[in-house]
C-alpha cells in the first residue's frame, strides 16, 4: 500500500476529496496540518449532524492507494487540475508498512469498568480479578461496546439496582444496537427481554452477542415491542428520543422505569419539554458532557 499526501486549504478540502474518490484511492482522510502546535484549531461536531467545517485552514489530506504507480499518476492527474492552485500541494507518496490489522485493532480495546465489579471484555482479554459480572464483547458493526459514556450510565443504572433486581421484571431495549444493554439486564436477573432497532445488521449482532454471553433475549425491528414493560432502555440520540416520546412512554408500565441515554447536557430541558405530557424526566448520572435522564412513570 501507498499513501499520497496533499496540502488544501479549507475551500478545497472537499473537492480535493471527491477527486480523489474518482482516482479510486481506497481510503482518504482528512487531518488539522497544524496539530499539535500552538496554530491548531479545534473542530466540535454533533453526533449525527454534519461537520461544522469540511477541513482545517491547512489540512492535510491523505490518500490511500494500491500501488506506488496509481499513487504518482493521481499525483499528476491533480496537478493538472484547475482548483488544485494556490495553497494546494503534494507533499508526497510513502509506503505504508505492513501491519497485523486484527492484533493492532485489540490492543485499542480494553475492559471497561462499569462498576468495581461489572465489567465489559472483549474475548481476547481475560476478566480483571475484581470482575463477579462480565459481559463479553468484542467491537462490531452495531453501536455499543461500552466505551462510550452514555453505555456505561445505562449499565451503570442497570446495575445498581443490585443482583438480581430485574429478576421476573419484563424489559425493552429500544435502539439495541450490539445489544449490550439487552444483555446487561439479563446479567441482572431479567428473563423476559425484548430489544429492537431498525437496523436489522444490529438485530442479528444482538442474537450472536446475546448466545456468546449465554443469555436469552428476544431480538427484532421496532414492530416486534408488545405491550407495556417494567423497564425501557433508549440509549439513542435526544432528536430521536424527543420524536418517540409517547411512544417510548406507552410502553412504559405504571410504576416501571424509563431510562433514556445520547443526551448532551444542554439538551436536558429539550427532553423534560418533550416529555412534560408523559413523564417527569430527571438527570440521574453525567459524564464527559453526557448525562442520563430518567423518569418513574
Amino acid at each position: 500500500m501507498f499513501e499520497l499526501r496533499l496540502m488544501a486549504p479549507e475551500d478545497r478540502v472537499e473537492t480535493l476529496c471527491e477527486a480523489l474518490d474518482a482516482l479510486d484511492a481506497l481510503s482518504v482522510s482528512v487531518e488539522d496540518a497544524d496539530a499539535q502546535t500552538d496554530a491548531e484549531q479545534a473542530l466540535f461536531g454533533e453526533p449525527g449532524m454534519p461537520p461544522p467545517k469540511e477541513g482545517w485552514q491547512r489540512s492535510r489530506v491523505i490518500a490511500l492507494f494500491p500501488d506506488e504507480a496509481q499513487a504518482k499518476d493521481a499525483a499528476s492527474v491533480l496537478a493538472l487540475q484547475d482548483f488544485f492552485d494556490e495553497g494546494c500541494e503534494v507533499l508526497g507518496i510513502a509506503t505504508v508498512p505492513e501491519q497485523d490489522w486484527v492484533r493492532l485493532t485489540q490492543s485499542q480495546f480494553a475492559p471497561v469498568e462499569v462498576t468495581p465489579e461489572f465489567w465489559i471484555v472483549p474475548t481476547w482479554h481475560e476478566p480483571p480479578e475484581q470482575a463477579k459480572q462480565v459481559i463479553r464483547l468484542d467491537p462490531g458493526l452495531a453501536f455499543g461496546t461500552g466505551t462510550h459514556p452514555t453505555t456505561r450510565m445505562c449499565l451503570r443504572w442497570i446495575a445498581t439496582r443490585g443482583e438480581g433486581a430485574l429478576a421476573g421484571r419484563r424489559v425493552l431495549d429500544y435502539g439495541c444496537g450490539s445489544g449490550i444493554l439487552a444483555i446487561g439486564a439479563a446479567k441482572f436477573g431479567s428473563t423476559d427481554i425484548d430489544a429492537v432497532d431498525i437496523d436489522e445488521a444490529a438485530v442479528s449482532s444482538t442474537v450472536l452477542n446475546a448466545e456468546a454471553n449465554g443469555v436469552k433475549l428476544k431480538a427484532g425491528l421496532p414492530d416486534a415491542a408488545k405491550g407495556e414493560y417494567d423497564v425501557v432502555l433508549a440509549n439513542i440520540l435526544a432528536t430521536p428520543l424527543k420524536l418517540l416520546a409517547p411512544l417510548l412512554r406507552g410502553h412504559v408500565k405504571s410504576g416501571g422505569s424509563l431510562v433514556m441515554a445520547g443526551i448532551l447536557e444542554r439538551q436536558a430541558d429539550e427532553l423534560k419539554e418533550a416529555y412534560a405530557p408523559y413523564a417527569v424526566l430527571e438527570v440521574s448520572d453525567s459524564e464527559d458532557g453526557w448525562i442520563l435522564m430518567t423518569a418513574r412513570c
